[in-house]
């Protein structure tokens, strides 16, 4: 083996990422919200790079001044009804009679509300928070009762057992059940419930109705989200008897080239200023075109997704073929992680709904006549299976393979059911069982 030190020719094809190769695969599956922080923040190091927001008008203060002597009147008055947001601590506190508390119970109370989680659950520890703000145990202990006494029920619950708990009568058979035998519930072993108690299994059917009209998390009640809403990225609309793609490009803000900024500071004859120049007006030529090389390849992915998905646009979802990336990377001449990337988190409006365009991605599955049909039509033809059973005695898994292949023709393993079945936020078979 030679280990002398020397120098040697060697040829190597590599693939190497540029600069701007790496900023158009960004651009590319940025959704609308990211890209317009994307441009923003470029705008802010390149000054030869102006963005202007679609709904900012430029300033003129003499039309300004008669404008706003009419702006109330030709406001529409329902944009102007303002929502009072109010907080969880003070829907909670607002419930107390704070004249009958001391300022030590005010101030734990208000600590063991502000430590309670999204769901409206303490899972802190007394004793702790005792120590922390310097008072006895018994008035954390006491804060807490409070709190588990005010609405919505089941507020400031240590676990779901005792959430439930807080909400039911006392005294009633779904109390004892639940203080008792909460786990054996849960795992519908009730027989074994039953035996104990000496009760039917009807009765404990009905204690489990009534568990399910039940709040497992309250604490959600008290939250005041504004809605959120879904800006798409893509419109197909129906022309004739086809359909065609417009980008909405609304959102994003309005790039322009600052030629008296780049004209003043051409003049000079200093190397690092020409450098610094030439520098921004290639980062801006090259923002420009990964921009518009993310919209030309978005309309071919949406106008090809249209072309293998006729039906589900004339007809409705449930006419969604089976359809992968890889196909119509294949077909459009691109990479399969090209389409990847454009697809992500992008929404597309459609006649029938709007929908994610990763959504009109689904896999194949073989039918009893060598034909193919999709996982989201498996999905449906499951779900109405479920829906349509004798509750008494429910499908297994292996019972809905069976009727898949000889009433709808799909061929599908067990596993794949369990799998779409827990998709669905369907239970199994066992605990849909009804008695």
């Amino acid at each position: 083996m030679n280990l002398k030190a020397g120098l040697w020719q060697q040829q190597t094809l590599k693939l190497t990422m540029t600069q701007e190769l790496t900023q158009a695969i960004a651009l590319l599956q940025y959704s609308a919200q990211e890209l317009t922080a994307y441009l923003e923040n470029k705008a802010l190091e390149n000054p030869l790079m102006q963005i202007e927001h679609g709904n900012v008008q430029p300033m003129n203060p003499l039309i300004d001044r008669q404008r706003r002597k009419h702006h109330t009147a030709e406001q529409n008055w329902i944009n102007q009804i303002s929502e009072k947001t109010v907080s969880r601590e003070e829907q909670l506190i607002s419930q107390l009679n704070i004249k009958k508390l001391s300022n030590d119970q005010l101030r734990v109370i208000r600590y063991l509300i502000q430590s309670l989680d999204v769901n409206g659950y303490f899972s802190g520890d007394l004793e702790t928070i005792a120590n922390r703000i310097e008072v006895p145990l018994e008035i954390v202990e006491d804060g807490l009762a409070i709190i588990q006494m005010l609405e919505p029920a089941g507020i400031g619950a240590r676990n779901l057992q005792e959430c439930l708990l807080l909400q039911l009568d006392v005294n009633g058979l779904a109390e004892r059940i639940i203080s008792d035998y909460f786990i054996p519930f849960a795992e519908k072993k009730w027989k074994i419930i039953a035996k104990e108690l000496g009760i039917s299994l009807k009765e404990i059917q009905e204690v489990f109705d009534e568990i399910q009209l039940l709040n497992p998390k309250p604490g959600a009640l008290l939250e005041n989200d504004s809605p959120n809403y879904i800006i798409p990225d893509a419109i197909i609309e129906r022309v004739n008897d086809g359909f065609t793609v417009r980008m909405f490009d609304d959102p994003l803000p309005k790039i322009s080239f600052n030629d008296q900024y780049y004209k003043k500071l051409t003049t000079t004859e200093d190397k690092q200023v020409n450098s610094f120049l030439r520098d921004k007006l290639q980062d801006y030529q090259w923002i420009i075109k990964s921009i518009e090389q993310r919209k030309e390849t978005l309309t071919k992915v949406i106008t090809k997704i249209i072309e293998k998905q006729l039906a589900f646009f004339q007809k409705g979802p449930e006419y969604l073929m089976p359809m992968t990336m890889k196909e119509v990377a294949s077909e459009l001449g691109i990479h399969e992680s090209t389409v990847s990337r454009a697809v992500k988190e992008k929404y597309v409006q459609t006649p029938v709904g709007t929908f994610t365009l990763k959504s009109f991605f689904t896999s194949t599955i073989q039918t009893v006549q060598d034909e193919s049909t999709s996982s989201t039509q498996v999905k449906k033809a499951i779900a109405t299976m479920i829906q349509k059973e004798d509750k008494q005695k429910p499908l297994s898994d292996q019972e809905i393979v069976e009727q898949l292949k000889t009433q709808e023709g799909m061929v599908v393993s067990r596993r794949t059911i369990a799998k779409y079945r827990e998709q669905l936020g369907i239970p199994s078979s066992t605990k849909r069982k009804r008695f």
